[in-house]
């Protein structure tokens, strides 16, 4: 088999790019492209955003992370390399070693720290940057860092070109659009505009005119999650287009239902989701009332039902005294849609299958899934069953899988791996 790279061509480096397109003159390129090229590429120039990537993430060698090579035509017999943004590679335009990515839910720089050469993304919102490290004493050892720009930062510095940084905004409710501009671009020029992606929650029944109900009182909406009017409701993927057409990448976020997913993509988001965590612990708590309901007749199970729905916002405090048979229906209509009693939701990745098939049909081809929200033994090993699915393999591009750095580090680790190290290193010992 013969192998070609753009150094294949005996072309001349345009005046003036040299050093750039040396520093790429190993890309390879197919039998067919050289075909194509061989004889009609008399000159190789540096591209325009080649040039500004090298400018902003200086190297003494190759291309930085976090770029994918491609080629650009020009008259004359001139071909520009170019550098497009694309997490799926690593340095010098090589392929990071899967196609599915992995990220991390942290803004802790000492949790990032070890996990930073495996992960393409990072997340965090203002739980994770606030609750989670910066008021959080035993996270953010002696107060080190005191304010989210000084923690973010950091954090930009550790993971370095190759990563995206995913950051929420802090008020998406704010009136003044301009305001909300001004903090994006406030991390733009922290990250660049090649690593940030600002994060664009779904807004719902939640509008600027009732969002102080979450923060005072019983902290409890007065309207269900359905009870929306339609500027609202679509507050977040209004904002996710704008910001989007002003040049931003989003991560469309809180997307916790398949049906959320189709309108999702209509504000052309970079990143959706699908949280799988709590909405998997609710059903499993809707259908144990239910199977308890129906094998006893006992109400108090209903009751019970009704409360989980009260309490997880289900519905509004004016639905607590809701009709008991209008609960057990509803509670039925959720796991039915949510297939729980199937081999399609039992895992709580019905979402997860839904989105991925959403996702191949759909026009956004560069657009990926974050798989988000999980813990307990069981979470991660079936998403990595599923995509290990023969009708999933196609989309693993598609997939990046993020947690808290430790719960993925749980499962580099099995029991087996503590027997034979203990046989190992006994063994090492004998021979001191």
């Amino acid at each position: 088999m013969i192998h070609y790279t753009l150094r294949s061509l005996v072309a001349v480096p345009v005046k003036g790019d040299e050093e750039l397109v040396t520093r790429a003159l190993d890309t390879p390129i197919s039998g067919a492209e050289y075909n194509e090229l061989s004889g009609r590429v008399r000159f190789i120039g540096a591209g325009p955003v080649y040039k500004d990537v090298m400018k902003t993430f200086p190297s003494e060698r190759g291309t930085p992370p976090g770029f994918r090579r491609e080629l650009t035509a020009l008259p004359g017999g001139v071909v520009n390399i170019e550098l497009a943004r694309d997490i799926a590679y690593g340095a010098d335009g090589i392929r990071r070693p899967t196609n599915l990515l992995f990220s991390a839910d942290s803004a802790n720089p000492y949790e990032i720290a070890p996990i930073s050469p495996f992960i393409a993304n990072l997340t965090c919102n203002p739980g994770i940057v606030y609750d989670l490290f910066i008021n959080n004493p035993k996270a953010n050892v002696n107060g080190a860092y005191k304010n989210r720009d000084e923690v973010m930062a950091e954090v930009g510095r550790i993971l370095g070109p190759g990563c995206d940084i995913s950051v929420e905004l802090n008020n998406p409710f704010d009136d003044d659009f301009n305001a909300i501009v001004e903090e994006a671009e406030k991390f733009r020029e922290m990250f660049t505009k090649y690593r940030v992606v600002i994060k664009v929650p779904h807004t719902g029944a939640v509008t600027a005119e009732n969002v102080g109900q979450l923060l005072s009182g019983d902290k409890t909406l007065d309207k269900a999650y359905n009870e929306v009017g339609t500027a609202g409701a679509l507050r977040g993927h209004t904002l996710a287009l704008k910001l989007t057409q002003l040049g931003f990448r989003i991560n469309f976020t809180l997307m916790f239902e398949p049906f959320q997913t189709l309108f999702a993509l209509q504000a052309r988001p970079y990143f959706i989701n699908s949280f799988i965590r709590h909405r998997f612990i609710q059903t499993s708590g809707i259908k144990k009332h239910l199977d308890m309901y129906n094998a006893t007749g006992d109400l108090s199970h209903l009751e019970n039902l009704r409360g989980l729905f009260l309490k997880n916002d289900y519905y509004a405090p004016s639905q607590s005294g809701i009709d008991l048979m209008d609960v057990k229906k509803f509670g039925e209509d959720v796991v039915k849609y949510r297939r729980f009693d199937e081999d399609e939701g039992r895992d709580g990745l019905d979402g997860v299958r839904h989105n991925l098939r959403t996702l191949r049909n759909c026009n956004m081809r560069d657009t990926r899934l974050i798989i988000c929200s999980m813990e307990g033994d069981y979470n991660y090993p079936d998403i990595d069953k599923l995509l290990a699915d023969e009708e999933f393999r196609d989309m693993n591009d598609r997939v990046v899988v993020t947690a808290e750095p430790n719960y993925i580090a749980r499962f580099t680790s099995t029991n087996q791996v503590t027997s034979y190290q203990r046989r190992f290193m006994n063994a090492a010992k004998g021979m001191e």
